[in-house]
């Protein structure tokens, strides 16, 4: 689904977020919006995070919420996570920010799997698919840890 939304227009941010949105009960129009200007480093920038990222650690929050702001352990669990997203997204890529990937043009590789079972072969595209499986894979970790 996330490659279907980029090919529709969507950005990185919100491809993955839109593919992602029914692992925190939402839908895909609830949560495009969100991350409009997420894409491209922020606002096509390339300067800051990969949309992919952003719109990962968007889902992170919906899945896995600091919703009081009283709440340190929360606040403290959903920063592990999406530590960890971020880390697993740097060990497939060896970057986490736009401009450094576009510059380094990672490719398909056996840590990217979903990547090259769909024959993804554009730059943004395979960030935002293997954002997704890297998503998926921890929500199900952490579902299990519960």
């Amino acid at each position: 689904m996330a490659y279907q939304y980029h090919k529709e227009g969507w950005n990185c941010a919100q491809s993955v977020a839109g593919a992602c949105a029914d692992l925190a009960g939402r839908t895909p129009e609830e949560v495009l919006p969100l991350l409009g200007g997420f894409g491209g480093g922020y606002g096509g920038s390339h300067e800051e995070a990969c949309g992919a990222v952003s719109g990962g650690v968007l889902v992170l929050g919906l899945c896995f919420p600091h919703a009081d702001g009283t709440d340190q352990a929360a606040k403290r669990e959903l920063y592990r996570i999406t530590k960890e997203f971020r880390r697993r997204f740097f060990e497939v890529f060896g970057y986490t920010r736009c401009g450094d990937l576009l510059r380094a043009r990672p490719g398909v590789t056996e840590k990217n799997p979903a990547a090259r079972r769909l024959g993804v072969t554009a730059h943004c595209d395979n960030m935002i698919v293997t954002a997704v499986e890297l998503l998926e894979a921890l929500v199900e970790e952490e579902r299990a840890r519960s």
